[in-house]
Order: structure tokens, then C-alpha cells, then sequence
């Protein structure tokens, strides 16, 4: 393995670590405060620990593996927004907003993880196909959903006393996983047909 390929596998690591940790941070704070917004960043924390951990077991695989690999987490890509749009329903049917103070800190939180996670990884968007950009994507996406969270934070806080600002950054975090999906997706299918070549 280069020594680029030995560098990736660290900070993976560390990305798994990151991403686990703070995970049950959000979730038990989502419980508690019954937020969609960050029910669905927790779930996708989750996710972000299980791509990347896919992503270390495929890192010695064949380009034509890698580029399956990277079709599967694609798919993983998508649950996130399945389950805020779950939850999202259930808020329709009782629209309560969440405190806004634990909404706004775990939102700072959660960015400051997923933006350590997106600096980490960046430099490998590039070079190491659709494995390295499934994760540069994903901490990407999510750190823009953490400043999306924030906000409805202080929204509810100083504005608008209403379920509506957090149930409409859960929306926006399922929007954000599909689209990183369909990318992920793209790049594993361009990895294939190079591979059959």
C-alpha cells in the first residue's frame, strides 16, 4: 500500500471514531428534545461510521470491488433520509418545537465534528475514487446540515417558536444524502466501466 493509501486508512479511522462518539451525543439529545433535524444528523452520524468502516475493508479490494463497494454505499447513503422523512411524518401529526438551546448547541457540536471530518478528509477526495469521495462528501454534506441545525436553532429560539424550522432542515438533510448518493452512486459506475475496460 502507498504511503497516500496508508495516510487515508489513519484518518478513516479517525473519521469512524469521530463520527461514532459524537453520534450518541446527538441521538440522546434528539430524544430528548424530540428533534427531527437531529434525529436525522444522529442517524446519519451512524451511517458515517458504518461507510467509513465499509470503506477501510474495501480499501485492499480490486478496482472492480471498490466500484461495488461504492454502489452499496450509495445505497447506505439513502437511509438518513428515509429515516428523517419517517420522522419527519411523525412531526407532521404532532408539530411540537424542540428547546431551542440544546437544538442550537448540538447543532455547534455536530458541526464542529463533521467539519474536523471534511478538513481530514479532503485531500483525498480525489485519488482514492468513490470510497474516498462517499466520505469527503458525507462529512461535507453533514457539516452544512450542522449549520442548517444551528440555525433552526436560533430561529426557534429568537423568531418562531414552531416545530417548522427543524422539521424543515430534517427535509433538508434527506435532500443533502440523496444527492451525495446519486454522486457516490455516478462515481462507483464510472469506477466500474474503467475497471472493465
Amino acid at each position: 500500500m502507498t504511503e497516500t493509501g496508508h495516510a487515508f486508512r489513519r484518518t478513516v479511522r479517525t473519521v469512524v471514531c469521530l463520527n461514532l462518539g459524537y453520534f450518541g451525543i446527538e441521538f440522546a439529545v434528539a430524544l430528548a428534545i424530540g428533534s427531527v433535524a437531529l434525529f436525522a444528523d444522529s442517524i446519519d452520524f451512524l451511517e458515517d461510521s458504518a461507510v467509513n468502516l465499509l470503506i477501510l475493508v474495501g480499501l485492499g479490494w480490486s478496482a472492480r470491488q471498490r466500484a461495488r463497494l461504492g454502489s452499496v454505499l450509495a445505497a447506505v447513503l439513502l437511509v438518513p433520509g428515509i429515516a428523517a422523512l419517517w420522522t419527519a411524518w411523525q412531526k407532521f401529526n404532532l408539530p411540537i418545537a424542540p428547546e431551542a438551546l440544546p437544538l442550537t448547541l448540538a447543532g455547534i457540536g455536530a458541526f464542529a465534528i463533521n467539519l474536523t471530518c471534511a478538513l481530514l478528509l479532503v485531500r483525498f477526495r480525489r485519488h482514492g475514487g468513490s470510497l474516498a469521495k462517499a466520505a469527503f462528501l458525507s462529512a461535507r454534506n453533514d457539516a452544512l446540515a450542522n449549520i442548517a441545525i444551528v440555525a433552526a436553532g436560533l430561529a426557534t429560539a429568537f423568531l418562531w417558536r414552531s416545530a417548522w424550522p427543524d422539521l424543515a432542515v430534517g427535509l433538508g438533510i434527506a435532500a443533502l444524502n440523496a444527492g451525495a448518493a446519486h454522486e457516490v452512486w455516478r462515481a462507483a459506475r464510472k469506477e466500474r466501466r474503467d475497471a472493465e475496460a
